[in-house]
């Protein structure tokens, strides 16, 4: 599948997030996010990782300030019209039961009233699944296999942005990885800006171009991977940083 023009430019503005007993999910956060990007929202549970995100869709409404994708106020555009130009991928895939994968695919394009099922045919290639699972029901694949029904009808329609909120932590380690590798072909292949939450910060470190670290609601450092690597992010970013580096320390005193 030919690349389509870069993805676009997201930015917060002062967002922030409170809810009834006052309490700041996210806290005033401002940064923006370059065209073509991959940034991995990395940080513990009730980090407010997740919730920054759904407020690029409108999933979530924040309190205060504004996001805007290429300079346009996403609050300023019916939500459904704003959610057809964004992918949107999660934990759960939320595909439904009484669907064929085919079909499954296809609803973006069923909402909006067109029918193609070239591009649901081209879209099951693109994330690696074999044509005869298009009539399949849910029931019947893996779960690394629903995962990838899931990204498929998240990129059918054609977005520049695409969203993933933990979209690979249901899935065992082999899984795991394999998606991870082709969501970034995926990426790049279509020239996507991507943001990826995720609490594992190795999967962030070799996924991502960027990656922010977040901590009671605010992001606390922001590097490349390499520099996190290097211990150029403070100390909520060693910290994590600190989990798999000790894990393959572990593991390499194994083989001695």
């Amino acid at each position: 599948m030919p690349a389509q023009s870069t993805g676009p430019a997201v930015a917060f503005d002062g967002i922030t997030k409170r809810y009834g007993d006052g309490t700041a999910a996210v806290d005033a956060v401002t940064l923006g996010i370059a065209a073509g990007a991959f940034v991995a929202l990395v940080g513990t549970s009730g980090s407010g990782k997740s919730t920054l995100l759904k407020t690029v869709n409108r999933l979530v409404v924040p309190s205060a300030g504004r996001v805007t994708l290429d300079g346009a106020d996403v609050a300023e555009q019916p939500a459904h019209e704003l959610r057809r130009r964004i992918g949107y991928v999660f934990q759960n895939v939320g595909l439904f039961p009484h669907l064929s994968v085919a079909d499954n695919i296809a609803m973006p394009l069923t909402l909006v009233g067109r029918r193609d099922p070239a591009r649901v045919a081209a879209m099951l290639d693109l994330v690696e699944l074999p044509a005869a699972l298009a009539t399949r029901m849910p029931a019947d694949l893996s779960g690394g296999q629903r995962q990838r029904v899931g990204v498929a009808r998240a990129l059918v329609a054609g977005p520049g942005l695409l969203l993933m909120d933990e979209p690979f932590g249901a899935l065992d380690p082999v899984t795991r990885e394999a998606l991870a590798q082709g969501v970034r072909r995926l990426h790049d292949d279509l020239a996507l800006t991507t943001i990826m939450v995720t609490h594992d910060m190795a999967e962030a470190l070799l996924t991502a171009d960027r990656v922010l670290v977040m901590e009671r609601g605010r992001v606390v450092a922001d590097a490349t991977p390499a520099a996190m690597l290097a211990g150029e992010g403070g100390a909520a970013a060693d910290a994590l940083v600190a989990v798999p580096r000790e894990q393959a320390r572990r593991l390499a005193a194994l083989s001695r």
